[in-house]
């Protein structure tokens, strides 16, 4: 006599999940503390495996959340910015999910925030029409954030949040936030340099130049 234990459950829904890809065309190198080895160009085959798993999945994935840093801090000094970030757009163009995308720390060391707004990055047009939010509607305006929420299915809420609306990344110095954030930032760390470590007890924070991965302010 077959129970309910025996159905098999159907799924409310599926979702992917790729974070870090960090692609840039050059050869490998490592952090800034040179502890971890970084495959720039790997990256990509690794996201086109995913996409094709995705796509290969019995249960097609309801979406995918691409979690930032889609490309790598190094694309700034080589100049490949915008072309990285396309060739990384393409292999997700190939996604038959959508992908929601969040901005990371890298993509505001390549790009600024206007710029990302009116980007392929800003996916808050997948979210639900009364996660409508007026500033970032208004990418031209300095003091814009990110941000918007969606139901995939009933009782379940998926909240695309900016962990750097206040911050100094990717704000213009004449922006209030970039003001505030600087404030904030001088209150904690008493150094000339803000790259130094000497008297705080936080890891070390991001060095532009270094390629690592930590950040003056969040």
């Amino acid at each position: 006599m077959a129970t309910d234990a025996d159905e098999p459950k159907k799924l409310n829904f599926t979702f992917g999940v790729i974070a870090d890809i960090q692609y840039a065309n050059t050869d490998n190198g490592y952090n800034g503390t040179c502890t971890m080895r970084r495959y720039y160009r790997n990256s990509l085959h690794l996201l086109c495996s995913a996409v094709r798993g995705w796509n290969e999945e019995v249960n097609t994935p309801s979406f995918i959340l691409q979690l930032g840093d889609i490309i790598d801090g190094c694309n700034l000094q080589l100049k490949s910015s915008d072309h990285a970030l396309q060739v990384v757009l393409d292999e997700f163009s190939k996604c038959s999910s959508p992908v929601h995308h969040i901005l990371g720390n890298h993509e505001l060391y390549n790009f600024d925030r206007e710029l990302l707004l009116k980007s392929a990055l800003n996916s808050a047009c997948l979210g639900n029409k009364d996660s409508s939010i007026e500033t970032w509607s208004k990418p031209n305006d300095s003091e814009a954030f990110y941000g918007y929420h969606f139901s995939p299915f009933p009782k379940f809420r998926f909240i695309i949040t900016d962990s750097y609306d206040l911050s100094i990344l990717g704000r213009k110095y004449s922006s209030k936030k970039h003001r505030d954030s600087m404030e904030i930032l001088k209150s904690y760390n008493k150094n000339e340099d803000f790259n130094s470590s000497k008297g705080n007890l936080r890891l070390h924070p991001y060095a532009l130049v270094s390629g690592d991965d930590k950040v003056l302010f969040n």
